[in-house]
């Protein structure tokens, strides 16, 4: 239902907005608001909680004409008597906005306009819709998509050219795995890439290979490369339609910041063509690409905060590993289902210091991409050999840190590493992560509970489109590290489970920090942007199942709303 605006006693004024029916050219229409007048928000549910997890409750919040929380009310305290304009909340939930500390902005618009597998449960499921897709779309020179998990499918083995030939004899396919690390090729697609049994995979990937050493259709991590190289670039208008796509994904989910890991300068101009007409609400911190990107983006330093928050390159993104579903995730011992195996470093440790070292230089914040144990503890020895060299607030990143030797944990902490994770993870990947690991290897897995008792400051987010960017099934996931069916019984290592105010500090304030965002937005404290949500339960009260169904209502960004499920602001594409 809709909060509505009232006129207050005072001025008479009512706040009113056409209904607008958003399509990417009518987004045309969202241009930057007037400077606000003062806005009282009352008659609300009120949660606000800092990155220590420490909660405050409140029945209304002042927002200046800026945009800006200026004061925060307890239940039955005196209200101001005269603000300009009054926001009746009819006692609904209202929550600091979610922030996702880890996205990819770009995959999730191109996934959300293009082929999606992540919805099928077998390989018939995929193939017929794949072949569907592109029968209904003749004149694209390459199908291209992504989602496809032979795990889920209970294959039992990676997929095969052969297989992807029988539904698209006739033009290259392209499909990239569900966890973005390995892709799948027909025939046609290896034959335009010119790969052959003779073809050498890149260092940091592998080519799965059949009977006399011909590749057999997957790329691993790396070797993607030898495929993508030959995809037609999307043209810069597909690129904008993407962003549009992704922004209405994330604020219909409540989500108005974003950590975007893998910023090309493809991808930046395409933010800044956006938020340069007034398109842009969504908040992107970026970390970019590689070094030349994020040279070439921001020169000789993090770029300033643009367009009132909404934009700023503030790091750089490595990746030292894959993952644990296509075996690349590296690990200090061999993979339990492939005795031999222990995963691909994707750097060298001197590689991976010398890229460090290139962004610390030049003040940029480093984020590495590591799930196996022995990445994760190559990173760590990369932090601590260099914190001298760089010292201060440096809040390097491991992004994911799945796996991790048990006495690597209080590294987070001593050495101030921020842990970015995202609780679906360990959900969806549970039964596939005790095929791969032994007992001992999964004695550090998703250990939320033990990297926060170690000092160290947690990121929650999502790896969109990897998973879905639903805050409260993350929720749910964190405080029960059970499936939405209630399994396992009690809880997969449920002594890592984490409170719901260390939760939502996760999704919030923790979030913030570990993009640096922190003063800025996160926690509604006074003097940052007023951006919260309507919410439908309350996430430090719900039963876990009642959470998992938890829905927001409408979406604020600055005290101005941008997206509602009424749609008379923002509707997102999917609900037209």
């Amino acid at each position: 239902m809709e909060m509505p605006f009232k006129p207050c006693a005072m001025t008479g004024r009512t706040v009113k907005f056409r209904h607008l029916v958003l399509s990417t050219a009518a987004l045309a229409a969202i241009a930057a608001p007037a400077a606000h007048a003062d806005t009282l928000v009352d008659n609300v549910d009120g949660i606000r909680v800092d990155a220590e997890g420490s909660v405050q409750r409140f029945g209304a919040m002042l927002i200046d004409d800026d945009g800006r929380v200026e004061k925060l009310y307890r239940r039955g305290a005196k209200l101001p008597k005269d603000p300009d304009y009054r926001v009746d909340g009819e006692g609904r939930v209202l929550l600091p906005s979610f922030i996702d500390g880890h996205v990819h902005v770009s995959r999730v618009g191109f996934n959300a306009i293009g082929l999606d597998l992540s919805g099928a449960n077998t390989m018939a499921e995929a193939l017929n819709r794949i072949a569907d897709y592109a029968r209904r779309n003749p004149n694209k020179p390459w199908i291209v998509g992504r989602g496809w998990n032979e795990v889920r499918w209970g294959l039992g083995r990676l997929p095969t050219a052969a297989e992807l030939d029988a539904a698209v004899p006739d033009r290259p396919v392209w499909l990239v795995r569900a966890d973005d690390h390995a892709g799948w090729a027909n025939s046609a697609a290896m034959e335009r890439a010119g790969i052959t049994a003779a073809t050498k995979a890149p260092d940091g990937g592998r080519i799965e290979r059949g009977s006399g050493g011909k590749p057999s259709g997957v790329f691993i991590d790396s070797a993607r490369q030898l495929v993508e190289a030959k995809l037609p670039a999307p043209l810069p208008e597909e690129r904008d339609v993407a962003f549009l796509q992704a922004q209405d994904v994330f604020l219909k989910r409540g989500i108005t910041a974003v950590a975007d890991m893998g910023t090309t300068l493809l991808d930046w101009q395409s933010m800044r063509r956006q938020a340069d007409i007034g398109r842009m609400q969504l908040r992107v911190v970026s970390y970019a690409h590689g070094v030349d990107d994020m040279v070439t983006i921001a020169g000789p330093g993090p770029t300033p905060w643009l367009y009132g928050d909404r934009l700023k390159l503030t790091g750089l993104k490595l990746y030292l590993d894959g993952a644990l579903g296509s075996r690349g995730a590296w690990l200090s011992a061999p993979y339990a289902d492939a005795p031999g195996d222990t995963g691909l470093q994707m750097l060298s440790g001197t590689q991976l210091r010398n890229l460090m070292s290139r962004a610390a230089m030049d003040d940029f914040q480093v984020a590495v991409h590591a799930i196996g144990d022995a990445a994760n503890a190559e990173v760590l020895d990369a932090v601590q050999e260099m914190k001298d060299n760089y010292p201060g607030d440096r809040r390097w990143r491991i992004e994911h840190a799945q796996i991790v030797q048990p006495s690597d944990l209080p590294r987070f902490g001593s050495l101030g590493v921020v842990a970015s994770m995202q609780p679906h993870h360990q959900v969806s990947d549970r039964v596939m992560a005790e095929t791969r690991l032994s007992p001992d290897g999964l004695a550090g897995a998703y250990a939320w509970r033990s990297i926060l008792v170690g000092g160290a400051r947690l990121a929650f987010g999502s790896d969109a489109p990897v998973e879905t960017p639903d805050v409260f099934e993350g929720l749910a996931d964190a405080i029960t590290r059970q499936d939405a069916n209630g399994e396992p019984f009690g809880g997969w290592q449920p002594q890592e489970a984490i409170s719901r105010e260390q939760a939502l500090a996760a999704y919030t304030a923790g979030a913030a920090y570990a993009m640096g965002a922190d003063g800025k937005f996160g926690t509604l404290a006074e003097g940052e942007w007023a951006d919260f949500v309507f919410v439908t339960v309350d996430p430090l009260l719900a039963a876990p199942a009642d959470l998992r169904q938890g829905r927001v209502l409408s979406t604020w960004i600055a005290g101005r709303k941008v997206w509602s499920v009424q749609g008379n602001v923002a509707a997102p594409a999917s609900e037209r």
